[in-house]
């Protein structure tokens, strides 16, 4: 049977290899929270990234509507007057054919 002595220096050393056991899960979840840390503030310059990208597109978008809606407020002009056209030439087509019936 192993002394009172032999009993306490083989606890004793267990109870060292549990404490360096813990130092190192320490080191490592402290390692973690740095590599966390990172990966957060990496996320957040690639949404800040995104959301510039999102931006410019809405900025380029709604330009290419103001310019749409000036070609077509343009062919709504340009139809107006074609319709006034032919809207005179049938009104002046039908009086000529009025004066030549009615001679």
């Amino acid at each position: 049977m192993p002394t009172l002595e032999e009993r306490g220096a083989y606890l004793e050393g267990r109870v060292t290899e549990h404490s360096h056991a813990w130092e190192d899960l320490k080191d490592l979840v402290l390692a973690m929270d740095g590599k966390t840390d990172r990966n957060k503030e990496e996320l957040s310059q690639r949404i800040y990234s995104l959301e510039l990208k999102v931006e410019r597109y809405r900025e380029e978008l709604s330009a290419r509507i103001v310019r749409l809606e000036a070609r077509v407020d343009s062919l709504d002009l340009k139809f107006s007057r074609f319709f006034l056209w032919i809207i005179g030439i049938q009104i002046t087509t039908f009086l000529a054919i009025m004066v030549a019936i009615l001679r």
